[in-house]
């Protein structure tokens, strides 16, 4: 049996992100494509959603996410794709694909506003702290691609001596 997707596109958001994009008259399509390479830009961010364990040995109720990771990427002709992370269960250690909320378009439309020189104001991403964020479990740090992740590799590496 292959090994589950550690990532998933969300094509069926894309609605919801042209309708944002086109409040600035900016018009973007989808890019099926999910390859390593071929894209101009990309920009790793997080955003929210909600996880259900797929393992049926497992009553597990499921957990909420303030740190799931994206890799939102920029292509010629106006098109973008965002690739986002999945999370493993910390009861059995399957992966598990999000539910996503609207912080996923939220946060792609302000990328490609920013890269479209789009003068946008940098949204407010605070509010109550989450859970620590757990590297182990995060597909997106194994992958290199998760902005929270990086901050803890950072601050690992500091000292003060």
């Amino acid at each position: 049996m292959a090994p589950p997707p550690r990532w998933s596109m969300f094509p069926d958001h894309h609605s919801e992100v042209a309708d944002l994009l086109e409040e600035d008259n900016l018009y973007f399509t989808f890019h099926h494509g999910d390859k390593e390479t071929g894209h101009i830009k990309g920009y790793d961010t997080n955003v929210m959603g909600r996880f259900q364990c797929p393992n049926p040995n497992y009553n597990e109720q499921g957990w909420s996410s303030k740190k799931i990771a994206v890799w939102i990427r920029l292509y010629s002709g106006k098109r973008y794709n965002a690739r986002v992370f999945h999370q493993r269960c910390k009861s059995c250690n399957w992966v598990s694909r999000p539910t996503l909320d609207d912080s996923y378009a939220e946060r792609v439309a302000y990328r490609l506003k920013k890269w479209s020189n789009v003068e946008v104001e940098r949204p407010f991403y605070g509010g109550k702290k989450g859970k620590p964020h757990k590297s182990e479990l995060c597909e997106g740090c194994k992958n290199g691609h998760c902005a929270e992740g990086d901050l803890e590799e950072l601050m690992g590496s500091l000292s003060l001596f």
